[in-house]
């Protein structure tokens, strides 16, 4: 009788155990990408700016640009780049880096996401016809 009463204590621990390991979940969001960036397939960390060679880290919700050599991250896009129209300049997701750091690719970027005049850096004016799709 108590090996009986052994055995069910002991498959009820375990049935117990094992419901609540199976309503474990896990959610994971790096983060909402940006009003005026391209929907992409999956979540996406980084997108990049190629008319005006600026990163855009999704998560953080920083802005990851060159400045005097170094890479500075902030809220908003630099002085320079006022009157660029994010709306309408190309904006590409990547898939084509690993690590935190985008900008370690930032040369095989700049000629595979070449920026095709959308962004007069002479007059600071967006000239873009459209929101530009890709991918890394």
């Amino acid at each position: 009788m108590k090996s009986k009463m052994l055995f069910y204590a002991l498959m009820t621990t375990l049935f117990v155990t094992t419901t609540g390991k199976a309503q474990v979940s896990v959610n994971v969001n790096i983060g909402t990408p940006p009003v005026w960036a391209p929907a992409a397939p999956v979540d996406v960390h980084f997108y990049y700016l190629p008319d005006i060679e600026v990163y855009y880290d999704v998560p953080a919700r920083r802005y990851i640009y060159l400045h005097n050599g170094r890479w500075h991250r902030s809220a908003a896009l630099p002085a320079r780049y006022r009157g660029y129209d994010l709306y309408r300049g190309r904006t590409i997701y990547l898939t084509d880096y690993r690590g935190n750091r985008p900008y370690a690719y930032f040369k095989q970027h700049k000629v595979k996401y070449k920026g095709n005049g959308h962004w007069n850096k002479g007059h600071g004016k967006s000239k873009g016809k459209g929101k530009g799709r890709g991918n890394g």
